[in-house]
């Protein structure tokens, strides 16, 4: 598209951004967003035309909604894209051509659901014995302690009960199937993938102390806990090559309890993430409730102000991205309880973040669904599309029963 001219006090938002083999025009990300729209599992037209609108809208980034890896547990709803053989890979190729001619860059995001398997929990009928008697991964056999959460009692009773541990063998054959479908990911025209290591999924999973109680190498304190993570990102680093970006989304919260944290402080912050950097990831992706959340409001002065994401750059080293609320003043936690969506015009906020340096990319979700060319909106500083979540969350295709 013709790109008009950046509106004063706008001008950080749309910088260059670049990251090994990666050049982004500005720092506007689409966000990852679960849309339960790809028949069987693979995208058509409708998911090609979903991405590839965002990227002519120019957002520098789009970021596919979580796809699962290629292992039998890794996503449970047959409509959730995944990456696991050359079907998929051809899928796949007609999205990242039309992103790339729109002008835009897509990353696929590798996903595997972990202890949460069931959450979403609808499959086509030819799918549904076979899928619903799969054995779900859990680190210890642990769904985790509910919390703060969104799930209904109902829900937590029949997810609840502990299951088998993984075995070591499963452990294996799971980080081997994140290094196949990111392998697959660069034959399907990627610019590269990021991991979901976040909200109580499988690399969360062993990383948070409720449901990984392990006493191998796999368990025990926190630089143990981080091990799994750090061998999936390692096996990814590998099948990808060095010149391919790989991004990795953590979080402190996860969906059993959004009060949850895996470090209390910045020096367990740095452990866990120093492991991630080590392996190799090349930006982390703070995800919050709100971008600019504090992640430890304890402390005094600028460092009890400092976000999730400004920590992982000042720790690490590495460029972060941050996401959560941006334009929008209600959580989705609080949507998903009945409350009204309001508006909230925070984008000077970001912009001053990312001047300052607190982080260098910024994921927006819910206003890339409420106008696909919400980049151009924000370049002219004109005024943000309202969301309407009953209109603009609904599934791109609700799957046949």
């Amino acid at each position: 598209m013709t790109m008009s001219t950046v509106a004063t006090g706008r001008e950080p938002l749309f910088r260059p951004f670049g990251v090994r083999s990666l050049e982004l025009a500005n720092r506007l990300v689409m966000s990852p967003m679960t849309r339960m729209g790809c028949p069987d599992g693979l995208p058509d037209a409708v998911n090609r035309d979903y991405y590839a609108d965002r990227a002519a809208g120019g957002t520098g980034l789009v970021v596919t909604e979580g796809i699962g890896v290629d292992h039998p547990a890794s996503v449970d709803h047959s409509s959730i894209p995944r990456l696991d053989g050359p079907a998929s890979v051809a899928a796949w190729k007609v999205v990242t051509d039309a992103v790339h001619a729109a002008g835009g860059r897509i990353l696929a995001q590798l996903w595997h659901v972990g202890p949460l398997w069931g959450a979403n929990a609808r499959f086509d009928r030819p799918q549904r014995d076979r899928l619903m008697a799969v054995h779900p991964m859990r680190p210890s056999g642990r769904w985790g302690t509910p919390g703060v959460t969104t799930y209904s009692e109902r829900s937590i009773a029949r997810w609840a009960p502990e299951t088998t541990p993984m075995t070591g063998e499963d452990i294996a054959e799971t980080i081997a199937a994140f290094g196949r479908s990111a392998r697959l990911a660069v034959e399907a025209g990627f610019d590269g993938v990021t991991l979901h290591g976040g909200h109580g999924y499988l690399l969360d999973a062993f990383v948070w102390d409720d449901t990984n109680r392990r006493t191998d190498e796999w368990g025990g304190d926190l630089a143990a806990r981080s091990r799994f993570p750090a061998a999936v990102v390692a096996a990814v680093r590998e099948a990808i090559g060095p010149e391919t970006p790989l991004f990795y989304r953590f979080s402190q919260h996860t969906q059993q309890d959004y009060k949850a944290l895996k470090a209390t402080t910045p020096d367990e912050l740095a452990v866990y993430l120093g492991a991630l950097a080590d392996a190799g990831a090349d930006l982390l992706d703070a995800s919050t409730r709100r971008f600019d959340d504090p992640a430890f409001p304890d402390l005094a002065g600028a460092d009890g102000e400092r976000s999730l994401a400004g920590w992982a750059r000042r720790l690490t080293g590495l460029p972060s991205g941050a996401v959560g609320g941006v334009g929008i003043g209600t959580s989705l936690r609080e949507q998903k309880s009945g409350k009204e969506v309001r508006p909230s015009d925070n984008i000077d906020s970001v912009v001053a973040a990312l001047e300052r340096g607190e982080f260098d990319l910024i994921s927006v979700g819910r206003l890339h669904l409420a106008d696909p060319a919400i980049a151009r909106v924000l370049r002219e500083s004109g005024p943000l599309p309202e969301f309407v979540r009953e209109v603009h969350e609904r599934p791109l295709r609700m799957p046949e029963t």
